[in-house]
């Protein structure tokens, strides 16, 4: 006899911490189903003020004071949407934010990030539904809670496709739609405008060679009028982006999130990531699709790492976790060798170093310094500097970003949260 498959039981949640600074949260008062805000935050006076901004809503609100204690709470309680402080103690606010969305239990819900500094452009990619800059004024809050929830009301998705072959529009279409989400396909860009004035979208998949007008010339004119709904972009496209089209998509970036994908798989990952679709409620051979997406991750495939670290031990661990993983890694032992090795690196096209993962500590030159002097040259403003601080110090962080890193890790190295580092921060294309 055929018996009814049987939805898993829920994890229990793990005991979250109690709430730091006296403060108390509504656990106690969670049910599933209830409309729950998870706020990760360690300023015990602004997570106060959002605990009581979402009661005045009709939420109910959990409160977190670490990134490890925030990802624990997302997947034990799941709420209905989750507030992150991007300066955590203990991770990073957009590891905590991408290891959320690669989660298939978390990956639905709705995450707003809050920052004193601005990583807007890294948010958006990894999915994030907004980013706030602190302070935020109060109509800001609003708005903030405002948009979360137009993400996990139920109802039905719409995503517009534009894309002029018959047959590729059609079997996007199948790849994507179902009973939540339904899809608008048109074959111009002229059309496409026309629907974004009619109509709102929750994400748009478009093919950059169009008959109209190009994709560029076509993202212009969304940005250009203000009567033009911009949904989330994603690039379609067979061919891979050359350096410079990269550079004329992500002037959009501060508003619309490009991701040039190239396979049916990624397709369905990003679609539903900006779906905030349930991925246990799809159909199983989706949920296969998103898991293969998910392994085949090659964001470290062919790149060049340096290192800059003068314990060997660390410069083991680190060239075990990077180097099965498709990395090269260049080893220097100080600030000055680090300098040394890019200076050559700027003679040598094939030797140019991706990202550095740049130790705090050292003799003959410290990371701090050897920050500094990079960051001095225009060539290596936009290379991304990793700092590895020794333990999870406050002020060293302040000390790293001031100097230039682009984020931290603290010691001893958590390969997930180091391996979630590198997909935020590694250039793409």
């Amino acid at each position: 006899p055929h018996t009814l498959p049987v939805a898993p039981p829920a994890p229990t949640p793990a005991p979250l911490p109690p709430p730091v600074a006296g403060l108390e949260d509504d656990r106690e008062r969670v049910t599933p189903g209830s409309r729950t805000l998870l706020v990760v935050e360690d300023d015990a006076l602004f997570a106060a003020v959002l605990r009581d901004q979402a009661r005045e809503l009709g939420f109910l609100c959990l409160l977190a004071h670490t990134g490890a204690d925030g990802l624990k709470a997302a997947e034990g309680y799941q709420p209905s949407a989750i507030l992150l402080d991007i300066h955590l103690p203990d991770h990073s606010g957009l590891t905590v934010l991408d290891q959320l969305k690669r989660n298939p239990r978390t990956r639905h819900i709705p995450v707003h990030m809050l920052s004193a500094l601005d990583q807007t452009r890294e948010a958006l990619e990894l999915g994030a539904v907004g980013y706030a800059l602190k302070p935020v004024q109060h109509e800001q809050l609003l708005d903030v809670f405002r948009k979360l929830e137009t993400k996990f009301t139920p109802g039905v998705r719409r995503v517009l496709v534009l894309e002029d072959d018959t047959r590729q529009r059609e079997s996007i279409q199948k790849l994507l739609e179902n009973e939540e989400v339904r899809i608008q396909g048109v074959a111009t860009a002229h059309d496409a405008l026309q629907q974004l004035r009619e109509h709102t979208f929750e994400c748009m998949v478009m093919d950059l060679h169009l008959p109209d007008l190009s994709g560029f010339e076509l993202l212009e004119q969304m940005a250009a009028h203000e009567d033009v709904s911009f949904p989330p972009v994603i690039v379609y496209t067979g061919k891979s982006l050359s350096r410079d089209e990269e550079q004329r998509l992500r002037r959009f970036s501060r508003s619309i999130i490009i991701k040039g994908v190239r396979s049916p798989e990624r397709l369905l990952d990003e679609v539903t990531l900006f779906l905030h679709q349930v991925e246990s409620r799809l159909p199983p051979e989706r949920q296969r699709m998103l898991q293969t997406a998910r392994d085949r991750e090659s964001t470290l495939d062919g790149r060049r790492i340096l290192v800059v670290e003068d314990d060997v031990r660390n410069i083991f661990a680190l060239s075990s976790v990077l180097e099965p993983r498709g990395a090269k890694v260049e080893i220097a032992r100080n600030g000055k060798e680090a300098l040394a090795l890019l200076t050559k690196s700027l003679a040598q096209p094939r030797l140019a170093v991706d990202l550095v993962l740049m130790d705090v500590m050292m003799p003959e030159m410290d990371g701090l310094t050897a920050t500094r002097e990079i960051r001095k040259r225009s060539e290596w403003q936009k290379l991304p500097i990793i700092a590895l601080t020794a333990k999870a110090m406050r002020d060293d962080q302040e000390k790293c970003l001031q100097a230039g890193a682009n984020d931290y890790i603290a010691k001893p190295l958590d390969v997930e949260k180091l391996l979630s580092l590198l997909r935020v921060w590694m250039p793409k294309g």
